[in-house]
């Protein structure tokens, strides 16, 4: 075969989307039936929560900026940074908060961690929904989500 023949775009193995569902669906699992059991008061979970959803969101921005970008689609550079800055800061957020925070280092890693998880997964969910409807519709004139 012609190494510069193209082949046809291939979508993401159905394995991979559905690791990186359930990835994301345990990783924000674990981390709300933790804050759910945590002996904290209610506005220290509703920090963890907001931490943790302000988190998502941003991860799945830095994901789809950086991807219209390869694809040629304009995005802003005040966009790409303010997605890119969302992101640290919703890192350090969590950080800050767990050092402050009078947790049992294990329960400080536990946190970190789901935490961690649930991001890199709503990368690749994201990443993946992106990649099967580019594959569903080719011929297309409006951006994806």
């Amino acid at each position: 075969m012609n190494p510069s023949a193209r082949t046809a775009p291939q979508g993401p193995s159905a394995a991979f989307i559905i690791a990186s569902w359930v990835a994301l669906l345990a990783g924000m699992a674990a981390y709300n039936i933790g804050l759910w059991n945590a002996q904290m008061v209610l506005n220290e979970k509703g920090y963890y929560f907001t931490v943790l959803m302000y988190g998502l969101f941003s991860a799945v921005s830095v994901q789809k900026s950086v991807r219209d970008r390869q694809d040629g689609i304009n995005v802003t550079n005040i966009y790409y940074g303010l997605s890119w800055f969302s992101t640290v800061l919703a890192i350090s957020l969590l950080a800050v908060g767990l050092w402050n925070a009078t947790l049992t280092a294990s329960e400080k890693g536990f946190y970190a961690m789901s935490f961690l998880l649930s991001l890199f997964a709503a990368i690749a969910v994201q990443k993946n929904t992106r990649d099967t409807q580019g594959l569903a519709r080719p011929n297309r004139e409006e951006p994806l989500a």
